[in-house]
Protein backbone atom coordinates (compact mmCIF):
# COMPACT_ATOMS: atom_id res chain seq x y z
CA UNK A 1 0.00 0.00 0.00
CA UNK A 2 2.81 2.39 0.84
CA UNK A 3 4.60 1.76 -2.46
CA UNK A 4 1.65 2.89 -4.60
CA UNK A 5 2.24 6.68 -4.40
CA UNK A 6 5.86 6.24 -5.57
CA UNK A 7 5.61 3.47 -8.15
CA UNK A 8 5.81 5.95 -11.06
CA UNK A 9 8.48 8.16 -9.48
CA UNK A 10 11.65 7.92 -11.58
CA UNK A 11 15.04 9.41 -10.82
CA UNK A 12 15.30 10.55 -14.47
CA UNK A 13 12.77 11.24 -17.22
CA UNK A 14 12.61 8.59 -19.90
CA UNK A 15 15.74 8.61 -22.08
CA UNK A 16 14.97 8.87 -25.80
CA UNK A 17 18.01 10.34 -27.57
CA UNK A 18 21.56 9.35 -28.39
CA UNK A 19 23.00 11.90 -25.95
CA UNK A 20 20.72 11.02 -23.02
CA UNK A 21 22.80 8.18 -21.59
CA UNK A 22 25.98 10.25 -21.57
CA UNK A 23 24.29 13.14 -19.77
CA UNK A 24 22.77 10.70 -17.28
CA UNK A 25 26.09 8.97 -16.64
CA UNK A 26 27.84 12.29 -15.99
CA UNK A 27 25.06 13.43 -13.67
CA UNK A 28 24.99 10.11 -11.80
CA UNK A 29 28.75 10.32 -11.27
CA UNK A 30 28.38 13.80 -9.75
CA UNK A 31 25.50 12.62 -7.53
CA UNK A 32 27.40 9.49 -6.47
CA UNK A 33 30.46 11.53 -5.48
CA UNK A 34 28.27 13.96 -3.53
CA UNK A 35 26.46 11.16 -1.70
CA UNK A 36 29.68 9.25 -0.96
CA UNK A 37 31.51 12.21 0.54
CA UNK A 38 28.43 13.43 2.43
CA UNK A 39 28.11 10.03 4.12
CA UNK A 40 31.88 9.83 4.68
CA UNK A 41 32.07 13.29 6.28
CA UNK A 42 29.10 12.67 8.57
CA UNK A 43 30.46 9.24 9.53
CA UNK A 44 33.85 10.75 10.44
CA UNK A 45 32.13 13.54 12.41
CA UNK A 46 30.07 11.03 14.39
CA UNK A 47 33.11 8.79 15.00
CA UNK A 48 35.23 11.71 16.22
CA UNK A 49 32.41 13.02 18.39
CA UNK A 50 32.02 9.67 20.13
CA UNK A 51 35.68 8.70 20.37
CA UNK A 52 37.02 12.04 21.57
CA UNK A 53 34.12 13.13 23.72
CA UNK A 54 35.42 14.89 26.81
CA UNK A 55 34.66 12.71 29.85
CA UNK A 56 36.53 14.70 32.49
CA UNK A 57 35.71 18.36 33.09
CA UNK A 58 39.31 19.01 34.11
CA UNK A 59 40.83 17.30 31.08
CA UNK A 60 42.86 19.63 28.84
CA UNK A 61 43.43 18.16 25.35
CA UNK A 62 46.83 18.21 23.75
CA UNK A 63 47.16 21.02 21.15
CA UNK A 64 47.17 19.85 17.54
CA UNK A 65 49.01 22.05 15.04
CA UNK A 66 47.79 20.33 11.87
CA UNK A 67 48.76 17.49 9.60
CA UNK A 68 50.44 18.18 6.27
CA UNK A 69 49.64 14.74 4.78
CA UNK A 70 45.97 15.11 5.77
CA UNK A 71 45.72 18.61 4.28
CA UNK A 72 47.35 17.39 1.04
CA UNK A 73 44.94 14.46 0.93
CA UNK A 74 41.76 16.53 1.29
CA UNK A 75 43.04 19.03 -1.28
CA UNK A 76 44.26 16.58 -3.92
CA UNK A 77 41.23 14.25 -3.89
CA UNK A 78 38.63 17.03 -4.55
CA UNK A 79 40.94 18.50 -7.20
CA UNK A 80 41.11 15.18 -9.05
CA UNK A 81 37.34 14.70 -8.85
CA UNK A 82 36.60 18.21 -10.15
CA UNK A 83 39.06 17.74 -13.01
CA UNK A 84 37.38 14.46 -13.94
CA UNK A 85 34.00 16.24 -13.95
CA UNK A 86 35.40 19.11 -16.00
CA UNK A 87 37.11 16.87 -18.56
CA UNK A 88 34.11 14.56 -18.88
CA UNK A 89 31.68 17.48 -19.20
CA UNK A 90 33.88 19.22 -21.78
CA UNK A 91 34.14 16.01 -23.81
CA UNK A 92 30.34 15.60 -23.91
CA UNK A 93 29.84 19.31 -24.68
CA UNK A 94 32.22 19.40 -27.63
CA UNK A 95 31.06 16.01 -28.90
CA UNK A 96 27.51 17.28 -29.25
CA UNK A 97 28.19 20.94 -30.08
CA UNK A 98 28.24 20.34 -33.85
CA UNK A 99 25.41 18.47 -35.59
CA UNK A 100 26.15 15.81 -38.21
CA UNK A 101 26.30 17.01 -41.81
CA UNK A 102 23.16 15.03 -42.67
CA UNK A 103 21.06 16.69 -39.95
CA UNK A 104 17.58 17.83 -41.01
CA UNK A 105 16.97 21.55 -40.43
CA UNK A 106 13.76 22.62 -38.71
CA UNK A 107 12.97 26.25 -37.95
CA UNK A 108 11.56 27.17 -34.53
CA UNK A 109 10.22 30.56 -33.43
CA UNK A 110 9.39 31.20 -29.78
CA UNK A 111 6.56 33.64 -29.20
CA UNK A 112 4.42 34.48 -26.20
CA UNK A 113 3.20 31.86 -25.60
CA UNK A 114 3.77 29.20 -28.22
CA UNK A 115 6.37 27.37 -30.27
CA UNK A 116 5.93 27.93 -34.02
CA UNK A 117 7.70 25.24 -36.04
CA UNK A 118 8.27 24.80 -39.76
CA UNK A 119 9.68 21.74 -41.53
CA UNK A 120 11.83 21.91 -44.68
CA UNK A 121 8.90 20.51 -46.71
CA UNK A 122 6.73 23.46 -45.60
CA UNK A 123 4.70 21.71 -42.91
CA UNK A 124 3.91 24.06 -40.02
CA UNK A 125 3.13 23.18 -36.42
CA UNK A 126 2.32 25.00 -33.19
CA UNK A 127 3.44 23.45 -29.88
CA UNK A 128 4.04 20.14 -31.65
CA UNK A 129 7.13 18.73 -33.29
CA UNK A 130 7.13 15.59 -35.43
CA UNK A 131 10.53 14.05 -36.19
CA UNK A 132 11.71 10.70 -37.61
CA UNK A 133 13.54 8.29 -35.33
CA UNK A 134 17.30 7.74 -35.84
CA UNK A 135 17.57 10.96 -37.84
CA UNK A 136 19.74 13.87 -36.61
CA UNK A 137 17.63 17.03 -36.38
CA UNK A 138 19.03 20.54 -36.15
CA UNK A 139 16.74 23.23 -34.74
CA UNK A 140 17.44 26.80 -35.87
CA UNK A 141 15.65 28.91 -33.29
CA UNK A 142 14.81 32.55 -32.68
CA UNK A 143 12.42 34.57 -30.55
CA UNK A 144 9.95 37.21 -31.67
CA UNK A 145 9.64 38.88 -28.26
CA UNK A 146 11.31 37.78 -25.01
CA UNK A 147 13.71 35.12 -23.79
CA UNK A 148 12.39 31.57 -24.09
CA UNK A 149 14.05 28.19 -23.54
CA UNK A 150 13.40 25.08 -25.64
CA UNK A 151 13.53 22.03 -23.35
CA UNK A 152 12.84 18.36 -24.07
CA UNK A 153 13.69 16.41 -20.88
CA UNK A 154 13.58 12.99 -22.57
CA UNK A 155 16.26 14.12 -25.04
CA UNK A 156 18.33 15.87 -22.33
CA UNK A 157 18.54 18.99 -24.51
CA UNK A 158 17.74 22.58 -23.59
CA UNK A 159 18.70 25.84 -25.24
CA UNK A 160 17.75 29.44 -24.49
CA UNK A 161 16.08 31.20 -27.43
CA UNK A 162 17.32 34.77 -27.39
CA UNK A 163 15.67 37.71 -29.19
CA UNK A 164 17.82 39.18 -31.96
CA UNK A 165 19.97 36.15 -32.67
CA UNK A 166 19.83 32.53 -33.80
CA UNK A 167 20.36 29.66 -31.40
CA UNK A 168 20.99 26.15 -32.69
CA UNK A 169 20.27 22.84 -31.04
CA UNK A 170 20.45 19.31 -32.37
CA UNK A 171 19.40 15.88 -31.22
CA UNK A 172 18.84 12.40 -32.57
CA UNK A 173 15.82 10.62 -31.12
CA UNK A 174 16.38 6.88 -30.80
CA UNK A 175 13.01 5.74 -29.45
CA UNK A 176 9.55 6.08 -31.01
CA UNK A 177 7.04 7.77 -28.72
CA UNK A 178 5.60 11.04 -27.40
CA UNK A 179 7.68 13.35 -25.22
CA UNK A 180 7.06 16.57 -23.33
CA UNK A 181 8.22 19.93 -24.68
CA UNK A 182 8.55 22.87 -22.30
CA UNK A 183 9.62 26.49 -22.20
CA UNK A 184 12.10 26.43 -19.33
CA UNK A 185 12.51 30.20 -18.95
CA UNK A 186 9.86 32.44 -17.39
CA UNK A 187 8.51 34.47 -20.32
CA UNK A 188 5.35 36.15 -19.03
CA UNK A 189 1.97 35.54 -17.45
CA UNK A 190 1.15 32.43 -19.46
CA UNK A 191 4.61 30.88 -19.36
CA UNK A 192 3.22 27.71 -17.78
CA UNK A 193 0.99 27.18 -20.82
CA UNK A 194 3.92 27.26 -23.27
CA UNK A 195 4.13 23.48 -23.48
CA UNK A 196 3.88 20.94 -26.27
CA UNK A 197 4.67 17.45 -27.46
CA UNK A 198 7.45 15.94 -29.55
CA UNK A 199 6.30 12.98 -31.64
CA UNK A 200 9.06 10.58 -32.67
CA UNK A 201 7.94 8.41 -35.58
CA UNK A 202 9.40 5.80 -37.87
CA UNK A 203 10.70 7.11 -41.19
CA UNK A 204 7.71 5.73 -43.10
CA UNK A 205 5.23 7.16 -40.58
CA UNK A 206 6.95 10.53 -40.78
CA UNK A 207 6.77 10.56 -44.59
CA UNK A 208 3.10 9.62 -44.42
CA UNK A 209 2.47 12.38 -41.88
CA UNK A 210 4.08 14.91 -44.22
CA UNK A 211 1.70 13.80 -46.98
CA UNK A 212 -1.48 14.10 -44.90
CA UNK A 213 -4.22 16.25 -46.51
CA UNK A 214 -3.35 19.93 -46.61
CA UNK A 215 0.39 19.50 -46.11
CA UNK A 216 1.17 19.37 -49.82
CA UNK A 217 -0.52 22.71 -50.41
CA UNK A 218 1.95 24.58 -48.19
CA UNK A 219 4.98 26.34 -49.61
CA UNK A 220 8.39 25.15 -48.56
CA UNK A 221 10.47 27.79 -46.75
CA UNK A 222 12.60 28.21 -49.89
CA UNK A 223 9.52 28.72 -52.09
CA UNK A 224 8.04 31.26 -49.68
CA UNK A 225 11.42 32.99 -49.48
CA UNK A 226 11.68 33.19 -53.27
CA UNK A 227 8.28 34.82 -53.45
CA UNK A 228 9.17 37.27 -50.67
CA UNK A 229 12.55 37.98 -52.31
CA UNK A 230 10.67 39.06 -55.44
CA UNK A 231 8.04 41.07 -53.54
CA UNK A 232 10.75 43.02 -51.73
CA UNK A 233 12.51 43.56 -55.08
CA UNK A 234 15.79 42.22 -53.73
CA UNK A 235 16.86 41.06 -57.21
CA UNK A 236 17.10 44.68 -58.36
CA UNK A 237 20.39 44.95 -56.44
CA UNK A 238 21.45 41.33 -55.88
CA UNK A 239 21.74 40.21 -59.48
CA UNK A 240 22.73 36.65 -60.24
CA UNK A 241 25.55 37.90 -62.48
CA UNK A 242 27.08 39.86 -59.60
CA UNK A 243 27.10 43.18 -61.46
CA UNK A 244 24.44 44.93 -59.40
CA UNK A 245 24.74 47.41 -56.57
CA UNK A 246 25.06 44.55 -54.08
CA UNK A 247 26.98 41.26 -53.99
CA UNK A 248 25.64 38.27 -55.88
CA UNK A 249 23.98 35.73 -53.60
CA UNK A 250 24.66 32.75 -55.86
CA UNK A 251 26.36 29.99 -53.84
CA UNK A 252 27.26 32.51 -51.16
CA UNK A 253 26.07 30.40 -48.23
CA UNK A 254 28.98 28.79 -46.37
CA UNK A 255 31.64 30.96 -47.99
CA UNK A 256 33.87 33.52 -46.31
CA UNK A 257 33.50 37.15 -47.46
CA UNK A 258 35.74 40.14 -46.82
CA UNK A 259 34.24 43.25 -45.26
CA UNK A 260 35.26 46.88 -45.59
CA UNK A 261 38.28 47.22 -43.33
CA UNK A 262 39.54 43.71 -44.01
CA UNK A 263 37.40 41.75 -41.55
CA UNK A 264 36.33 38.33 -42.80
CA UNK A 265 32.98 36.71 -42.01
CA UNK A 266 31.47 33.31 -42.73
CA UNK A 267 28.10 33.45 -44.42
CA UNK A 268 25.75 31.44 -42.21
CA UNK A 269 22.24 31.93 -40.84
CA UNK A 270 23.37 34.51 -38.28
CA UNK A 271 25.30 36.54 -40.88
CA UNK A 272 22.37 36.55 -43.32
CA UNK A 273 19.89 37.51 -40.62
CA UNK A 274 22.03 40.47 -39.54
CA UNK A 275 22.52 41.50 -43.16
CA UNK A 276 18.75 41.57 -43.72
CA UNK A 277 17.80 43.37 -40.51
CA UNK A 278 20.92 45.49 -39.97
CA UNK A 279 22.60 45.80 -43.39
CA UNK A 280 25.06 48.49 -42.30
CA UNK A 281 26.69 45.99 -39.95
CA UNK A 282 28.10 43.90 -42.80
CA UNK A 283 29.35 45.90 -45.79
CA UNK A 284 31.16 43.70 -48.29
CA UNK A 285 34.39 45.13 -49.65
CA UNK A 286 33.87 46.87 -52.99
CA UNK A 287 30.21 47.76 -52.36
CA UNK A 288 28.46 50.75 -50.82
CA UNK A 289 25.96 50.71 -47.96
CA UNK A 290 22.77 51.20 -50.00
CA UNK A 291 20.57 48.37 -48.69
CA UNK A 292 17.59 49.48 -46.55
CA UNK A 293 16.86 47.71 -43.29
CA UNK A 294 13.90 45.34 -43.05
CA UNK A 295 13.80 45.51 -39.28
CA UNK A 296 10.16 45.67 -38.19
CA UNK A 297 8.90 45.08 -41.75
CA UNK A 298 9.18 41.29 -41.87
CA UNK A 299 8.68 38.63 -39.21
CA UNK A 300 11.21 36.13 -37.90
CA UNK A 301 9.47 33.44 -39.95
CA UNK A 302 9.93 35.51 -43.10
CA UNK A 303 13.60 35.99 -42.28
CA UNK A 304 13.87 32.20 -42.03
CA UNK A 305 12.23 31.88 -45.43
CA UNK A 306 14.51 34.42 -47.08
CA UNK A 307 17.55 32.61 -45.72
CA UNK A 308 16.17 29.26 -46.91
CA UNK A 309 15.81 30.70 -50.41
CA UNK A 310 19.24 32.35 -50.40
CA UNK A 311 20.77 28.97 -49.58
CA UNK A 312 19.30 27.61 -52.83
CA UNK A 313 20.45 30.44 -55.11
CA UNK A 314 22.99 29.07 -57.55
CA UNK A 315 22.68 25.52 -56.28
CA UNK A 316 22.99 22.86 -58.93
CA UNK A 317 19.65 21.25 -59.79
CA UNK A 318 19.28 17.65 -58.73
CA UNK A 319 19.21 15.34 -61.76
CA UNK A 320 17.95 11.81 -61.33
CA UNK A 321 20.04 8.90 -62.61
CA UNK A 322 19.85 8.19 -66.31
CA UNK A 323 18.77 11.68 -67.32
Amino acid sequence: MWEQPFKDLDFFPEAASTIAWEIDALYLFAVAMSVFFTILIFAVMIFISLKFKRRDEDFVPKPVHGSVPLEILWSVIPFIITQVLFGWGAYVFFKYSQPPVDAMDIHVVGKQWMWKIQHPEGKREINELHVPVDQPVRLIMSSEDVLHSFFVPAFRVKRDVVPGRYQKLWFEADKVGEYHLFCAEYCGNEHSKMIGTVYVMTASEYDEWLRTPGNGEEETPAQAGERLFSELRCESCHSAAGVGRAPSLANIYGTVVTMEGGERSRVDEAYLRESILDPKRHIVAGFESTMPTFQGQITEEQVFELIAYIRTIGAEPVVSGGE
